[in-house]
């Protein structure tokens, strides 16, 4: 299981679908969440703004009516933090609590140009750019959520995971293995173009790759369009946001009718959902 998850946060009402599934994947995880939200230096904090995380966890049933904020913990194992970042740029400020933290995995929403494009502005710190990717689950603006909003509970029936020959997507197979190992749900492989790469199994056995033709980023959402997660390998020893900004997985986090999450090929990424 992780140790810890960040969520960034603008406050903006389309961020809720994604502070929801932080909150489901901390409470799976039994781990802390950090709810993050950047502003001017010179500007008040704005606490009673953050995500309710208390009237969340009432609604879905697993606090009582009259807890107490420090119930949140006692009763559910999560260790919720809001953490205010002063920094003139937005994303300067989350790329260095990211640099110094390290959390093992991030969720964000993305509003499109107002939301994700703002996050990896061209003015965004290169400083992940030397530390292994951090898994991240995107909620596009277009995406149908997993995580009920009114119960807290998990629908996520299909997986789609687009693989190439770079990069290698073998490593990211056992973590698959490891975010799925306790949902009952069909991974479909799937390859663009004539030739599909060689997947194992953990003995070694080979998976089945489904292969499709037509023009690479229209068929990746013409396919998801049946799912309820696509998975995205990605080379682990490359910058996330620059993996982010490039126009294939950028488009993919715009247009997906589900969220997206990024997942090196390589490393310890402990999921679980």
């Amino acid at each position: 299981m992780i140790q810890s998850i960040a969520h960034p946060t603008d406050f903006s009402p389309e961020g809720r679908a994604a502070f929801e599934h932080a909150l489901y994947l901390a409470l799976a995880n039994r781990c802390r969440l950090n709810l993050l939200h950047v502003h001017d230096p010179h500007a008040d904090a704005q606490w009673d703004r953050f995500p309710h995380v208390r009237a969340t966890l009432q609604r879905w049933g697993l606090l009582a009516a009259d807890a107490e904020p420090e119930d949140i913990a006692t009763v559910t194992g999560v260790d919720v933090r809001k953490v205010e970042i002063r920094d003139i740029e937005t994303g300067d400020g989350l790329t260095r609590f990211l640099a110094d933290h390290r959390p093992d995995l991030i969720v964000m929403a993305s509003h499109g140009r107002t939301g994700l494009s703002r996050w990896l502005a061209p003015s965004v710190s290169t400083d992940m750019a030397r530390e292994t990717i951090i898994p991240t689950l995107i909620l596009g603006p277009l995406a149908r959520p997993f995580v009920d909003s009114m119960t807290g509970t998990l629908h996520l029936t299909s997986v789609l995971v687009p693989v190439d020959h770079a990069p290698a997507p073998q490593g990211a197979v056992p973590h698959l293995k490891a975010l799925l190992e306790s949902v009952d749900v069909a991974i479909d492989f799937l390859h663009v173009g004539p030739v599909a790469p060689v997947l194992l199994d953990g003995h070694g056995a080979p998976l089945a790759v489904r292969r499709v033709e037509g023009p690479v980023v229209d068929t990746l959402l013409d396919q998801a369009r049946q799912a309820s997660l696509v998975v995205m390998p990605m080379a682990a020893r490359r910058d996330l946001l620059d993996l982010l900004r490039g126009s294939t997985t950028d488009r993919v986090v715009r247009e997906a009718t589900c969220p997206v999450l990024a997942l090196p090929t390589t490393g310890d990424v402990p999921i679980s959902l």
